[in-house]
């Protein structure tokens, strides 16, 4: 039997929960990619996962992330193991801290999130059924002890070439990576600015981890300068995104997990269909 991170495959696709539909996430999967990954911290009852596992044939759906903050942990173990009756091997549980900013009763990321997975654990969701949002490096560690392995976000190929340092051999590794379709450098930029300026960099965890990639506050100033913004959300035609892509890979990375950003809700389908010839995932015509 194929495990559930081996049928991840090498691309997914991440968006956010409310631009999530039965149709969208068939034509994910007929274009190939290996999983569909719900951002935006869906809730604990995971009803639009079930939905969209019903709506599509092998693809593998996952939460990118549930938050521990507002989520309760036996529900979600429960919910999960119905997920995996329902579709053996088609669902994965990315759970993650969220960020201090969220939640007036934010505890100590460690201590929380352990406690999340033990109750994952005593409620019979195994670490190899979870993948963990992971930046810092006792997260990763975390990730790498208790998990399937990390599913970092808003991050780099160099962050990439870091994690996998840290997880070592073996852990899924799963960055998420923004990109526009778009060959008008400063087009591009306009479109992916505001998906990376609010609220990412006015989020401590987040600029903590850019800055030890180097980063400093003129980077986090007026919605990001261009060596940043370029790099959090690739950008070019599709051969030449598909190609940069391919750097997370080189750094280590088992699975790119791709944001796609357009100008317009209806342009990201014509872009999905130009991003999955140019990666050579394509089976639809």
């Amino acid at each position: 039997m194929t495990s559930i991170t081996e049928r991840l495959g090498t691309y997914g696709i991440w968006a956010r929960q409310s631009d999530l539909d039965e149709d969208f996430a068939r034509v994910v999967e007929d274009h190939g990619f290996g999983a569909l990954w719900i951002g935006g911290s869906p809730p604990e009852d995971l009803q639009l996962a079930d939905r969209l596992l019903g709506a599509t044939r092998s693809i593998v759906v996952a939460t990118g992330i549930t938050n521990i903050w507002n989520t309760d942990p036996a529900t979600v173990a429960a919910r999960s193991l119905e997920l995996e009756a329902k579709y053996p091997d088609r669902f994965l549980l990315g759970v993650g801290v969220g960020h201090r900013e969220a939640t007036a009763e934010y505890r100590r990321p460690m201590e929380a999130i352990t406690e999340y997975l033990d109750v994952l654990d005593n409620s019979g969701l195994g670490a190899d059924r979870r993948i963990l949002a992971a930046l810092g490096p006792r997260m990763l560690e975390l990730s790498r002890e208790r998990s399937t392995g990390a599913h970092p976000y808003l991050t780099t190929p160099e962050h990439t070439a870091e994690a996998r340092k840290i997880l070592g051999d073996g852990p899924v590794l799963a960055p998420e990576q923004k990109v526009v379709i778009e060959e008008d450098p400063q087009r591009a930029r306009a479109i992916a600015r505001p998906s990376v300026d609010q609220p990412y960099l006015h989020l401590k965890n987040y600029t903590d981890n850019l800055r030890r990639l180097g980063y400093t506050d003129a980077d986090f100033a007026n919605q990001g300068s261009d060596a940043l913004i370029d790099r959090l959300a690739l950008h070019g035609d599709a051969p030449a995104v598909a190609s940069a892509l391919r750097e997370h890979l080189r750094a280590g990375a088992d699975h790119v997990v791709v944001q796609l950003l357009t100008a317009e809700p209806q342009d990201r389908r014509g872009a999905l269909g130009a991003l999955a010839t140019a990666l050579g995932v394509c089976q639809v015509d």
